[in-house]
């Protein structure tokens, strides 16, 4: 196993209350889940931890149907510490590892690795070979053991089961707003920016082009972002697509206008969240009607932005 965020020898001998899981997204469900063991560890004077799996198991099991992942391995991390998990301990999985028997990695990992007193998992989520690692079998163990079981309930939104794949779901229909609800933040992507036609410059509207490290990107078209330039989020306009107009792409681009900024960002990483569609990207018969359709964008964008809660929406990690 490799161990991160502050995870060493001498951590792991301090008892842990943890949970373990994928957690792709870290949506409003995984959020309780992450609350829920942050506040017993509290309680109790123990680590809050997680166990999480690389890669995908399905991407090892199942390749020919695993999921894009909404998140890159290190944003994951870096969401578990915002959210107050101290200790991430990161289990490379393989075919070899999928044949652990539950209770063996009950007893050799959670128990006398970790020394865990309290243990969660999100309904429905089982782990081990034959995936019998259920909340049946972990209340069992947990009586045998010696460490408390319990399963978080599923966060449901309009009626609907808030999960990874709903949400994959939404970001292709382009329906970020609410993707937006389910993460609890505005879903985002980050990339390097790349040099590309120069063609914004010409309209008056530099673009950045965005080479996106996130395999999950929302459905061709416009949207008001916020992108993140020396950690100050910024307003900006995105378009996600082919370029129609001038008729010469082939692969989908993350091209982004950053609102008063003139900075040269080439090379950069940078972080673009989306925040509301406006419209679907189409194809003009002028470069002056593109040019008039981009400032009504931008308009419509500065509108968006001056409404109440936005500066807030941006803040969130």
């Amino acid at each position: 196993m490799r161990l991160f965020h502050g995870t060493d020898n001498a951590g792991i001998q301090r008892p842990t209350v943890l949970t373990l899981g994928v957690f792709d997204g870290l949506h409003l469900g995984h959020q309780l889940i992450m609350r829920t063991v942050v506040d017993q560890a509290r309680a109790v004077g123990a680590v809050p931890t997680v166990i999480t799996f690389d890669p995908h198991p399905r991407a090892v099991l199942h390749p020919e149907s695993a999921p894009p992942l909404l998140q890159t391995f290190d944003q994951k991390i870096e969401g578990f510490g915002v959210l107050g998990i101290e200790q991430t301990i990161v289990v490379r999985f393989t075919k070899e590892f999928s044949s652990i028997r539950a209770e063996e990695f009950l007893k050799d990992v959670v128990v006398d690795r970790l020394h865990a007193k309290e243990v969660y998992l999100g309904k429905g989520f089982a782990f081990g070979h034959n995936r019998e690692g259920n909340i049946e079998l972990l209340k069992r163990m947990g009586s045998e053991l010696g460490f408390v079981a319990g399963e978080v309930p599923e966060v449901k939104l309009r009626g609907c089961r808030v999960s990874s794949s709903k949400i994959r779901q939404l970001l292709a229909s382009g329906n970020v707003n609410l993707a937006r609800r389910m993460l609890g933040r505005p879903y985002g992507v980050e990339g390097r920016v790349e040099r590309g036609s120069e063609r914004g410059h010409k309209l008056g509207f530099p673009t950045a082009n965005l080479h996106p490290h996130n395999r999950v990107i929302p459905r061709n078209g416009v949207y008001v972002t916020g992108t993140l330039i020396e950690g100050q989020w910024r307003r900006s306009v995105t378009n996600i697509g082919v370029r129609p107009t001038f008729a010469d792409g082939t692969e989908p681009s993350v091209e982004t206008f950053v609102m008063n900024w003139d900075g040269d960002l080439y090379g950069d990483v940078v972080r673009v969240r989306f925040l509301y569609r406006l419209r679907d990207e189409r194809k003009f018969s002028s470069i002056e009607q593109l040019k008039t359709q981009i400032a009504r964008d931008v308009q419509r964008a500065n509108s968006y932005f001056d409404r109440a809660g936005t500066k807030h929406m941006l803040s969130v990690i």
